[in-house]
C-alpha cells in the first residue's frame, strides 16, 4: 500500500504519456511539427517507467509524418555536361497520425492520432507551423490488476464504467529557423467532456495539459561539433501543482552522434544518446529517478527509433531533424 500512495500523486498529474527524448519525440507532443522537415517519417518509441514497480506506467507509439510537396525536384540542363537540380515551389501541409497504448497503473489508454499542419515560409530558413489534431481513445480500468486484493471491491472503482470512449483534440504552434527553435501545445482541448459509453454519468476527470518547448544550436569552428541546449516546461488545469521543466543539452559530431543530459525538476537526471546511419536514427534515454520514489525502482528507459525518408528534404535541412 506504501507503494500505490507513492505512485497516485504522479499518476493524477501524468494523463499525457511522458517522454524524455521530447525532441526526438516533437511530433507526440506537438502536432504543428507533422511534416515540418519535408521527410516522410516513420517512428516506434517505448517508454518503461519506474522500472521494478508492478502496474508502473508505460508507453507505446507508432508514428507515421509526412510533408505534401508539390513536385519535388526537377532538373533542369544548362549545358550538355552540367546539370542542376532546382527545387520547385514546396506545399505547405503536412499531415500524420500515431497509434499508442499508454498504461499507468490500472488505467489504460489505446488510442489514435491524425494530425494536420500548415507551415508558412516567413523567411530565408525561417518556418512558422500551425497544427491541429483529433484523437480518439479507449479508456479502460483493469480493475483486476489491482495492487491490493480488496480494491476489486473498492465501492468508489465500481461506480465506475470500467470501459469509455472519448474523443478529443489538440492544438499546436511553433517557429523553426536555422538556429534556435521554439513551440507551443495545448491537448485535451475538450477536456473529455465527450464520452461514449458513459452509462453512470459521471463526470469526465480529463486534464488540459500545456507544453512550451525552446531551444537554441551552437556550432563550432569546424562545423563538426554543434552544442544545443533546450528546455520544455509542462503544466496542466492544475497549473502549479504540475508545473515541471526539462533542462536539457546535448552535445553532436556530425549530426550522426549525441549525447545528452537532462533534468527534470523534483524528478529525475536523465542520460541520453543516439545515432544516425543513413536514413536511420535511434535515441534511448535512462531516467534515475531522483523523488521518494526511488526506493522502489531504479530507474526509468526509453527507445525511440525513426526512418525517414525521401530526398527532397534537402530543401528543409536546416530544421531541427530529431
Amino acid at each position: 500500500m506504501l507503494v500505490l500512495l507513492a505512485i497516485m500523486p504522479s499518476v493524477r498529474g501524468q494523463q499525457f504519456p511522458m517522454y524524455s527524448q521530447y525532441i526526438m519525440n516533437g511530433f507526440l507532443i506537438n502536432p504543428s511539427y507533422a511534416g515540418s522537415d519535408g521527410y516522410t517519417t516513420f517512428g516506434l518509441t517505448v517508454r518503461e517507467q519506474w522500472l521494478g514497480i508492478p502496474n508502473a506506467p508505460s508507453t507505446y507509439a507508432a508514428a507515421f509524418q509526412t510533408r505534401i510537396l508539390k513536385d519535388s525536384y526537377i532538373s533542369k540542363s544548362t549545358t550538355v555536361r552540367k546539370k542542376i537540380d532546382r527545387p520547385t515551389k514546396g506545399g505547405r501541409v503536412g499531415i500524420g497520425g500515431y497509434i499508442y497504448a499508454d498504461q499507468n497503473g490500472i488505467m489504460n489508454r489505446t488510442g489514435f492520432q491524425m494530425a494536420y499542419a500548415y507551415h508558412i515560409p516567413v523567411a530565408d530558413e525561417r518556418q512558422l507551423s500551425f497544427g491541429l489534431s483529433v484523437n480518439a481513445y479507449q479508456y479502460f480500468v483493469d480493475i483486476n490488476g489491482a495492487l491490493m486484493p480488496d480494491d476489486v471491491n473498492d465501492e468508489f472503482l465500481n461506480s465506475y464504467d470500467q470501459v469509455v470512449y472519448i474523443p478529443d483534440a489538440n492544438f499546436g504552434v511553433s517557429y523553426t529557423t536555422r538556429k534556435y527553435y521554439v513551440s507551443y501545445a495545448m491537448t485535451n482541448l475538450l477536456r473529455g467532456s465527450i464520452m461514449l459509453g458513459n452509462s453512470g454519468e459521471n463526470d469526465n476527470s480529463e486534464l488540459g495539459h500545456y507544453f512550451l518547448t525552446g531551444g537554441a544550436k551552437f556550432w563550432l569552428k569546424d562545423n563538426d561539433w554543434m552544442i544545443e541546449p533546450s528546455l520544455m516546461i509542462k503544466s496542466s488545469d492544475m497549473l502549479f501543482q504540475a508545473l515541471q521543466m526539462d533542462i536539457t543539452a546535448r552535445v553532436y559530431y556530425k549530426e550522426d552522434y549525441w549525447l545528452g543530459v537532462s533534468y527534470r525538476t523534483n524528478d529525475a537526471v536523465i542520460m541520453l544518446a543516439g545515432l544516425s546511419v543513413d536514413r536511420f536514427l535511434i535515441g534511448y534515454a535512462f531516467d534515475f529517478t531522483l523523488s521518494d520514489i526511488r526506493t522502489q525502482t531504479y530507474g526509468s528507459h526509453e527507445l525511440t527509433f525513426l526512418a525517414r525518408f525521401g530526398d527532397n528534404p534537402r530543401r528543409y535541412r536546416w530544421i531541427n531533424k530529431y
